[in-house]
């Protein structure tokens, strides 16, 4: 019983990103996101109280299947190729950023008037749980003496700069990045590698 729960809760989630991708959160309803998921509003309800509780939900499940794998990289702390391992983890993260259906939901996440503190509930349990992990990944390799710098902290974020410049604000805003992804990362892990790599 729990599994087909499980297996219910998760279809209702694929089909409300889907809905919430398309129409942004006040565009989509709960009667819509039924009449997609082919059953009644009880039902939905009877595993969402509301549409800013499902919303939530869908985000948090887009960034613990899709963001978790990009920042799991960062697992491999004994890789002698830093340069090689940024580059990689790079390519992954602009590519999660940038998916239509991923910065859909994020564009509704930050631009919504939501209840309470969802917008920082969502920040704090994504994006800065994510870099959180990168700084620890930093403070491992200052001790190594792989890189050098003033923190582990604004070491992770000059490079989380350098990554999005010229893709992910124009994406935001709906035109094209100003650089290839690749030309992007390349440039960005190099610019980063020489104000930090190595032991000072």
């Amino acid at each position: 019983m729990r599994v087909k729960t499980d297996e219910k809760r998760l279809e209702i989630l694929q089909v409300a990103a889907k809905v919430f991708g398309q129409n942004g959160y006040h565009g989509a309803s709960m009667s819509a996101i039924s009449a997609e998921l082919g059953g009644s509003k009880a039902t939905l309800y009877g595993y969402y109280s509301s549409k800013e509780e499902l919303f939530a939900a869908v985000l948090m499940q887009s960034l613990d299947d899709r963001g978790t794998a990009v920042f799991q990289i960062f697992e491999d702390q004994d890789n002698d190729d830093l340069a090689g391992q940024l580059k990689k983890f790079g390519r992954d993260y602009l590519d999660f950023i940038t998916d239509q259906e991923t910065m859909a939901l994020f564009r509704s996440a930050v631009s919504e008037d939501f209840e309470g503190k969802l917008s920082q509930l969502l920040y704090k349990n994504g994006q800065g749980r994510g870099w959180g992990e990168v700084e620890e990944f930093m403070a491992l390799k200052m001790q190594q003496g792989a890189i050098s710098g003033p923190s582990a902290k604004i070491v992770s974020l000059h490079l989380k700069g350098l990554l999005e410049s010229g893709v992910a604000e124009p994406i935001m805003y709906r035109c094209p990045p100003l650089l290839d992804f690749d030309l992007a990362v390349g440039a960005a892990v190099g610019a980063f590698m020489k104000a930090y790599g190595g032991a000072e």
